[in-house]
């Protein structure tokens, strides 16, 4: 059974990183592509990048040149870094795997909640 798990969460101060981190595990076949998601309270979930397994990716206007998306295809690892947070929370970031559309995915993880405070 496919497993998703994410790691990397906490608390950061505003114009802070943070790298989040992604595993996915109990596959007969890699994931051909990968992706992060986003939900601010009282927000619907947005896909923020992916990356696909030969290495192309994709993000969402809205963090273009912030966020950073990187994989270990070895390991079977996904990170995303965050830089320049601004004050949010608790957001919850979700690692999602097998891509079936734009955005949409078949297996997700838990997710991992970030606070950016000042």
């Amino acid at each position: 059974q496919v497993r998703v798990q994410e790691s990397g969460g906490g608390s950061v101060q505003a114009g802070g990183s943070l790298r989040l981190s992604c595993g996915v595990s109990g596959f007969t076949l890699p994931p051909a592509c990968m992706g992060w998601f986003r939900q601010r309270p009282g927000e619907e979930r947005e896909g923020v990048a992916s990356i696909d397994s030969d290495g192309p990716t994709m993000y969402a206007d809205s963090v273009k040149g912030q966020f950073t998306i990187s994989k270990n295809n070895a390991k079977n690892i996904v990170y995303i870094e965050m830089h320049n947070l601004k004050v949010e929370g608790p957001a919850t970031y979700c690692c999602a795997a097998y891509r079936t559309g734009t955005w949409s995915y078949k297996y997700w993880g838990q997710g991992t909640q970030v606070t950016v405070s000042s």
